[in-house]
């Protein structure tokens, strides 16, 4: 069935018919529709008298806030198209995107001010007087149609060359309509809005929540990056629909596992997207939970695709079979099927490439034809794109293989680094793996293995010569020349393992047992220290210096066996070793508790 309205105009139905329901919580703050609705409706008159039109993109450097949800609803209600911008990003960053866009307009808030260092062009202050906003010419007032763009999100390709995907109001309305009958999502749902809005999977939650008439939580950044803090929160606002990558929720469960308890959740659902899901890792949670409440459901996407394509339930049968990662089947009107380098299809159980088409498909790259031309390919008259990724249907079903564009030469071969990933993922000790090539000098490749062990388990469990044996059948070209084993794979402000992040984790060494006089300051920074594998100021942020919200947790532990205490990481104005020392020594100053050993 065609798609016949747009985002804005699915919200504005859902506003009428529930005006005083709660649309969006922002810590104190509640938003009802009626007054979401009346917001973007006058944020959308100062940008049309700015020149914002049908088809114009518009900037959008907002903060996790009410106001990032007001300043999206506000551009699409004026005809335009978001382009959403992490504010945390560094500022040329912002700049490259807003160019590449060619913006002639962005929204703001004053309080992300400082993300505009290196921008001059014209900037609405959103919550300041409209008597300062810049006057930008444009064409005459025009409404959106369901083919028109709705957003351009900006993703990294293998140049690290940021790229824009435009993407179609009915692109979108279908995903979550579709979805919607499937998941049975209605007005009693509570999401969270957890991923940067210049993060695809923020475009499923924004909307899955409004379209349907229930109520969006957003997640301040500090708290995404804490997961206690995190389960705190869903278990607080009652959140029934979560949405994470596999690397996020795998935080997730440790915060889980930490507590005496199951702590009481309202969760019916949990997606997973972003990342390939490495099955072991829920583990934990399935013998903590069990499988029916949550179900949990792998969600197979790109940005190109509309967020999603595929879904598959996962079960505590899948742990069966940890070195299958399935993403089984098209969501109703999307088509997969998995082709060879000369685009014909293969037979089941083969691998190839995964091609998408239907509802989904984006409508290109932006001003860049001839990318668009390669991957978004016409075949019988039917347009489809050509995702990069490797996958086979075994047993009627999709299962995912890695990257393409990741396959590697060293010594001569070709090397697919997923292979070796499988390999790894197979014994139990082992979570996450993460497998890549590294240059030692004069052209010297050889693979390299990051590995951490599944929620709850130790890191010593995990050892070089486990995960030697682990590879010892695969050809030598296929044998990583070293294994690092780290607590927790590091991401990417998406969600994603950082490769970056684990070579500097793992190239630093690791410092020695450190000061331990008795001093708080000292004895926490020579916890932080082992930690982190590296010398950190005691008044640095953790998360600069490699900090991932695991690691936190770990030092955390450390230091509450180290002097007694039961923190939790709540207490900390900010995460840095000194405000940790701090209250580990108010504490104990106060007599009420006693540092171990002392």
């Amino acid at each position: 069935m065609a798609v016949t309205e747009c985002l804005h105009t699915a919200f504005a139905k859902r506003a009428a018919e529930v005006p005083d329901r709660v649309a969006v919580s922002c810590g104190s703050e509640h938003v009802t529709y009626g007054e979401l609705d009346v917001r973007a409706t006058a944020l959308s008159t100062r940008l049309r008298r700015c020149g914002v039109s049908r088809g114009v993109r518009v900037g959008v450097v907002v903060d996790r806030s009410a106001d990032l949800v007001v300043a999206i609803l506000a551009v699409l209600k004026a005809g335009g198209a978001y382009v959403p911008v992490d504010p945390d990003h560094p500022a040329k960053r912002i700049t490259d995107v807003l160019t590449d866009s060619g913006v002639p307009l962005t929204v703001a808030v004053t309080r992300t001010a400082d993300a505009f260092a290196e921008w001059s062009g014209p900037v609405l202050w959103a919550d300041a007087d409209e008597d300062g906003d810049p006057v930008v010419n444009g064409g005459p007032t025009a409404t959106s149609r369901p083919g028109d763009p709705a957003y351009v999100i900006y993703t990294s390709g293998s140049t690290g060359t940021p790229k824009g995907v435009e993407v179609e109001h009915r692109s979108a309305v279908a995903l979550l309509r579709e979805s919607g009958r499937l998941f049975e999502f209605d007005d009693l749902d509570v999401w969270t809005l957890f991923h940067s809005a210049g993060f695809d999977f923020s475009v499923w939650e924004l909307w899955g929540a409004l379209l349907f008439g229930g109520r969006l939580v957003v997640v301040p950044a500090d708290v995404t990056r804490r997961p206690a803090l995190f389960l705190e929160l869903l278990r607080r606002e009652r959140v029934t629909v979560l949405n994470q990558t596999p690397s996020a929720f795998r935080q997730l469960i440790a915060a889980d596992l930490a507590a005496p308890a199951p702590v009481e959740l309202a969760l019916r659902l949990v997606v997973f997207g972003g990342e390939r899901l490495d099955v072991p890792v829920l583990a934990p949670w399935f013998a903590r939970r069990g499988d029916e409440s949550p179900r949990l459901v792998n969600m197979y996407g790109i940005t190109e695709i509309t967020v999603h394509g595929t879904y598959r339930r996962i079960t505590a049968a899948d742990l069966e079979n940890p070195s299958v990662s399935p993403i089984g089947r098209a969501l109703p009107g999307v088509r997969v099927e998995v082709r060879d380098e000369a685009g014909r299809p293969v037979p089941d159980g083969e691998p190839g490439e995964l091609y998408v088409a239907g509802t989904g498909v984006a409508r290109g790259y932006l001003d860049r034809p001839e990318l668009t031309a390669e991957r978004f390919v016409e075949i019988d008259g039917e347009r489809w794109y050509r995702s990069g990724d490797r996958a086979a249907v075994r047993d009627g079903e999709l299962v995912y293989l890695g990257r393409i564009d990741r396959q590697l030469k060293v010594r001569g071969y070709r090397v697919e680094p997923g292979e070796v990933e499988t390999r790894l993922l197979a014994h139990p000790a082992v979570g996450t793996a993460v497998v890549t090539a590294q240059d030692f000098g004069e052209g010297d490749v050889r693979l390299v293995a990051y590995v951490a062990p599944p929620p709850g388990r130790d890191v010593a469990e995990v050892t070089e010569a486990l995960l030697a044996e682990a590879v010892a059948d695969l050809p030598g070209y296929l044998r990583p020349s070293a294994f690092h084993v780290v607590a927790d794979v590091p991401m990417t402000a998406q969600g994603k393992a950082d490769l970056d992040a684990l070579r500097e984790l793992t190239s630093a060494p690791a410092p020695g047992a450190g000061p331990t006089d008795g001093s708080a300051l000292l004895a926490v920074k020579a916890i932080a220290d082992e930690v982190l594998r590296r010398d950190v100021p005691v008044d640095g942020d953790l998360f600069d210096f490699g900090a991932t919200s695991l690691a936190l947790t770990r030092i955390i532990a450390m230091v509450n066996d180290r002097f007694g205490c039961a923190l939790t990481g709540g207490e900390l104005d900010e995460p840095t070793i000194t405000c940790l020392a701090d209250v580990a020594g108010a504490m104990r100053r106060d007599g009420a508790l006693q540092e171990v050993g002392g």
